[in-house]
């Protein structure tokens, strides 16, 4: 996020490069930074005649190029992106005599997602000499909830942990598919709301009381009732509670109850660390190790693992329901 706005604040003092490369496995940065710079190099006067952009499956290293060399028009600069250049990965190290010899009166972006440069070779070297190589990690899953609250506070807003937490366990690690929910909230909501698990029901679509936040608390504290009523509830929504999002997060659930076990210090901020969580879920975790000890924590792990493979049609042919339901009963007696 800080590298993000570092780049964003420099680009806003003028402080341009030739070349950008943007890359990893996080797309949502890489088209943060790649929009900012086509919104904000150019004046609207100056795109239609010197702002570009290509697609990676449409276009070849050589017409990139070509473009690139191009002088702007009754402009300052030209600004060249090039959007799923991940389709040119078997091509890209032909960019480098460019990359070495940049037209700096041209704003070069690349939107390399979901691969990265091996940084051994000429082109990475090249654009690091001269340019920028900013690489999009993706965030674990115990980091989205956070991720979610800087958000927020950027726009005024704050979250309760619970409501965090059940956007992340509805939506997974997708960021962009976060925010583009955030922003809902944000246009329903006024500044300074505190954003809470009703507020997640009402406008997201997302139960408060049944989904998998609420089964994996249910499934920790063995209330066998709440968990049938939440297996009810999956069965009569299965598109909103598809069965192997169900099972990852009871799987990082019980991986971390399973290091929880083997804490010799397990005060609860050295918890919180050790499992990448906030305090204030540690309680779930110390509620959990009274009813799974540790070699009935491993079993529950090894469970999952079969209910996934079944889940994908490996061994088995009951439907996801039935799955979840032998799932748990087993996970439970």
């Amino acid at each position: 996020m800080n590298n993000v706005s570092n780049i964003v604040s420099e680009i806003t003092k003028g402080n341009v490069k030739p070349i950008y490369f943007l890359m990893g496995e996080e797309p949502y940065y890489i088209d943060k930074i790649s929009d900012f710079i086509e919104d904000h190099i150019l004046e609207e006067t100056e795109k239609e005649f010197n702002q570009t952009v290509f697609y990676g499956r449409d276009v070849s290293i050589e017409e990139i190029i070509g473009a690139a060399k191009r002088f702007p028009m009754m402009a300052e600069k030209q600004v060249i992106v090039v959007k799923e250049a991940q389709d040119l990965s078997r091509t890209i190290e032909d960019l480098v005599p460019y990359a070495e010899n940049p037209q700096q009166s041209t704003v070069l972006v690349i939107n390399y997602k979901f691969k990265k440069l091996d940084k051994r070779k000429a082109l990475y070297k090249a654009i690091h000499k001269i340019g920028l190589v900013y690489e999009s990690k993706r965030l674990y899953e115990n980091q989205v909830a956070d991720w979610i609250r800087r958000v927020l506070n950027g726009k005024k807003y704050k979250i309760e942990p619970k409501a965090a937490h059940m956007l992340v366990d509805f939506l997974g690690t997708d960021l962009s598919k976060i925010d583009n929910e955030l922003k809902k909230l944000i246009t329903i909501l006024p500044k300074e709301t505190i954003i809470t698990p009703r507020h997640i029901e009402d406008n997201i679509g997302i139960s408060k009381d049944f989904n998998n936040f609420e089964l994996r608390k249910a499934v920790g504290e063995k209330n066998v009732v709440k968990v049938n009523q939440i297996i009810q509830y999956f069965a009569q929504n299965p598109k909103s509670n598809p069965l192997v999002m169900t099972i990852s997060l009871l799987n990082s659930f019980f991986t971390q109850l399973l290091i929880y076990h083997g804490l010799q210090d397990k005060s609860r901020d050295n918890v919180a660390k050790a499992l990448g969580i906030r305090p204030f879920f540690v309680i779930d975790y110390i509620t959990a190790s009274n009813h799974y000890p540790m070699r009935k924590t491993a079993q529950v792990i090894s469970l999952l693992r079969d209910a996934d493979l079944k889940s994908k049609g490996v061994g088995a042919s009951q439907s996801q329901r039935d799955i979840l339901k032998e799932l748990l009963f087993k996970i439970l007696h």
